[in-house]
């Protein structure tokens, strides 16, 4: 392996340095000096290993992977369509208003935010319902650190019931070509027993005393929440949150349900359906076009985009092969369960979830559905082992402090890293022996 390193050109040198700033700019959020985020990182990546190893831009086009981009924008659409139909914030409010203990309401949110981000995004599911539990639990005389951070987790662990949960399950499903339903047959269990195991640590663990003392009082500053009529701008977080519309909503689970059945019970493509999908939605007469596109997440569309290039022009490299090949000579196989749930895991809190999908898949290819499911299963549940480790992690910790709730890296550590271990310790196991 040496004497072949040496023999790469310097045009393959370059792309490779392209390639680490890139990845030191997922691990930092940004490039220091600068004013970008991980997004910006990818695109200026990507720019910059197009002029430098001269590649045509209809083949850095083709290093896109459409089905996923497509299949993202999709469920972008439909759950924005479900945000401004006020969905998320009723179905909240109306477990909030159930007569039940401290365990039963922690037990009742935990279910609902799981089931809600298997099926739709994780990251829109933390958005829609952070404000509602906060003011739910301030509402009650309870501390609300362990319900935030038990939304976050549970949106998380949730997200990887299915292949649309979240945006890492989309890539892995597509590039895999992994079935719908085969996946939920394997994927169903685990997170099942991963939300009971963070319900239990939360309800009766040393979890359950993260933040102890009296709530906080909300921020002067951030207020509550007003209601906005169904289509009125949503786009801040902190802007307001839309009345419940009957009508818009049953229109986004008709849709949501349609697909659903579509993917579990027919081979068609699953991007192109999403795709009809999203174009039924944006037919309304009431709901503006902008005003779903405005929810949409463009940012994370780029740096797919940006990361495929980049990650397309490392691979041209030949270094990447050659250190998978080296390491199977050590007997260190990346596609066995072991070697993968540690490079997911370690991976996934260096880089996030989404950038150390995108570095392992290329070498997963033709190795089986296992692999596939082990991936998405542990790089969704490594999410939740710290506060930087996940988006949805971030969302509700930056929503909380604007209803003047903190929750910072050691509160959530408390809860993130027992739960971590705990459900990459049933992942391993399900896949390992139950399979």
């Amino acid at each position: 392996m040496p004497t072949t390193v040496l023999n790469h050109s310097a045009t393959d040198w370059g792309v490779v340095a392209v390639f680490a700033l890139v990845y030191l700019g997922m691990f930092l959020g940004g490039l220091p000096r600068l004013k970008l985020d991980r997004s910006g990182v990818a695109l200026l990546g990507a720019i910059a290993v197009i002029a430098l190893a001269g590649l045509p831009v209809e083949d850095a086009a083709r290093a896109i992977d459409l089905p996923t981009i497509v299949l993202l924008f999709a469920f972008m659409v439909v759950s924005a369509q479900m945000r401004l139909g006020g969905f998320y914030g009723a179905v909240t409010r109306r477990v909030g208003e159930m007569p039940l203990s401290r365990g039963g309401l922690l037990a009742a949110l935990i279910l609902v935010a799981g089931a809600l981000s298997a099926v739709f995004s994780n990251d829109i599911v933390c958005l829609a319902m952070t404000p509602v539990v906060a003011r739910l639990c301030l509402r009650r005389g309870i501390d609300p650190l362990p319900f935030l951070i038990g939304l976050a987790c549970a949106a998380n662990i949730g997200s990887a019931a299915t292949l649309i949960g979240n945006p890492q399950n989309m890539l892995i499903g597509s590039v895999l070509q992994l079935p719908f339903a085969g996946y939920v047959r394997h994927a169903l269990p685990p997170v099942l027993i991963g939300l009971v195991l963070l319900w239990g640590w939360l309800a009766f663990g040393p979890g359950a005393d993260a933040g102890v003392g009296r709530p906080h009082p909300p921020s002067t500053s951030s207020g509550q929440a007003k209601a906005l009529p169904a289509g009125e701008e949503v786009n801040s977080p902190g802007g307001g949150e839309p009345e419940f519309d009957i009508w818009q909503t049953a229109k986004g689970l008709v849709v949501a349900g349609a697909l659903l059945l579509i993917f579990l019970f027919t081979d068609w493509p699953r991007d192109v359906a999403a795709l009809v999908g999203a174009g039924v939605l944006l037919l309304s007469r009431r709901l503006h076009s902008a005003h779903v596109m405005g929810l949409i997440d463009w940012p994370l569309l780029i740096l797919f985009m940006g990361l495929f290039v980049v990650n397309h022009a490392f691979e041209t490299t030949g270094l990447a092969a050659q250190a998978v090949a080296w390491m199977a000579t050590q007997g260190v196989h990346l596609a066995d369960p072991g070697p993968l749930l540690v490079a997911g895991a370690v991976l996934s809190n260096l880089v996030s979830n989404v950038p150390a999908v995108m570095l392992l898949l290329p070498h997963l290819a033709g190795t089986g559905e296992q692999a596939g499911v082990m991936l998405a299963l542990v790089s969704t549940f490594a999410g939740n082992l710290l506060l930087v480790g996940s988006i949805a992690n971030l969302i509700v910790a930056d929503l909380a402090r604007q209803q003047g709730i903190v929750i910072d890296w050691k509160r959530h550590a408390v809860t993130g890293i027992p739960v971590t271990l705990m459900t990459l310790g049933v992942v391993w196991g399900w896949l390992r022996f139950a399979a």
